[in-house]
């Protein structure tokens, strides 16, 4: 059994973006001899010729960026939820070598997830000129859309700036623990309809070829509030006969959450400037972004790597998680041996 929610949480993941903005803390910026440690440690993967996804931790060794890690693990669970390392050399670096440093900084994080049917453990986020709704697999992250806040798969994801567009493309974090905290205090029986369950578009995703997950927005489970929410995914979602149509609990519940979403001062909003990685947790935070008009030389679009990762900090999860395409390896990988 789950524990319902109805009453605030208090938690370090609850703040509020125009708070946040004021801060700095959240941002770790390289220095020389961290970007140099990098550097050698790209050359030498890249001069063994090992491949991409072979590299291991040892692979890639970062002593003085170690300390930075233990406090960023601290703060993705436990903590603020989310952080941003800047100063990666992505330009004067191959599109190979760019792959090699994303995946080697994952390494000192956790254990990279797949993130769709196929198993793929990093993603080019960018736009592949096509519309979402084209085809029932097209995910929005492969357009040029605006895309709602939402969360990823795995604890944690780390999406990391190679280039940005030429207009737009601003990105957007919330706490999830502040907007429930201000849904309770606003609607507490809204509060419940969003811990009850909703279906959800899998976009073609699911091995077993389901055509939806079925489970709640938030869940808490063993002292922890977790959110997994596709905004889209679940509109989508009613296109298919056997769904149920929302109901008006429903819609009232998710009208009140965005709308939460978009009052001033609730989200932190800012540009991923290229060489800057963005972390943050899929089960206190939501991010988005505003849609982006790319360069029309298709090899100045924008462009992002991103990876899911199970962190070795993370927090337990519940057991319907063990069935979804987004946790279902990270629910596998907590499991004892």
């Amino acid at each position: 059994m789950h524990e319902l929610l109805t009453t605030p949480l208090e938690d370090p993941a609850a703040w509020r973006g125009d708070r946040m903005a004021e801060r700095s803390d959240w941002i770790v910026t390289l220095d020389e001899t961290m970007v140099a440690e990098l550097e050698s440690a790209v050359a030498a993967v890249a001069a063994r010729g090992i491949e991409l996804f072979e590299v291991t931790r040892p692979d890639f060794p970062l002593p003085r960026m170690s300390g930075h890690f233990e406090t960023m693990l601290r703060e993705l669970e436990g903590g603020r939820g989310f952080a941003l390392l800047r100063g990666l050399p992505v330009a004067q670096w191959s599109d190979a070598e760019n792959r090699i440093a994303i995946w080697g900084l994952g390494t000192h994080l956790g254990l990279p997830v797949g993130q769709d049917l196929a198993g793929n453990l990093l993603h080019d986020v960018r736009d592949t000129g096509r519309r979402f709704g084209s085809d029932d697999s097209i995910r929005y992250y492969q357009t040029n859309h605006a895309i709602r806040l939402h969360t990823d798969g795995g604890d944690v994801f780390a999406l990391g700036c190679v280039r940005q567009g030429a207009k737009g493309g601003r990105s957007l974090v919330v706490s999830a623990v502040e907007v429930f905290n201000e849904i309770v205090r606003r609607r507490p029986d809204l509060a419940v309809v969003l811990q009850e369950n909703f279906w959800m578009d899998a976009r073609g995703q699911r091995p077993d070829g389901a055509r939806c997950q079925v489970l709640p927005i938030y869940t808490r489970h063993d002292g922890h509030l977790s959110i997994l929410l596709k905004p889209e995914y679940i509109d989508s979602a009613q296109r298919f006969d056997e769904v149920p149509r929302l109901t008006d609990a429903q819609r009232e519940a998710l009208d009140l959450f965005h709308r939460i979403t978009q009052e001033p001062g609730v989200a932190l909003e800012f540009d991923l400037r290229p060489g800057d990685v963005l972390l943050a947790s899929n089960h206190t935070i939501m991010h988005g972004r505003t849609g982006f008009e790319d360069a029309s030389e298709p090899t100045h679009g924008r462009h992002m790597l991103r990876l899911w990762l199970t962190i070795p900090n993370g927090r337990p999860l519940p057991s319907h998680y063990a069935d979804t395409r987004e946790y279902a390896q990270t629910y596998r990988q907590r499991m004892p041996a």
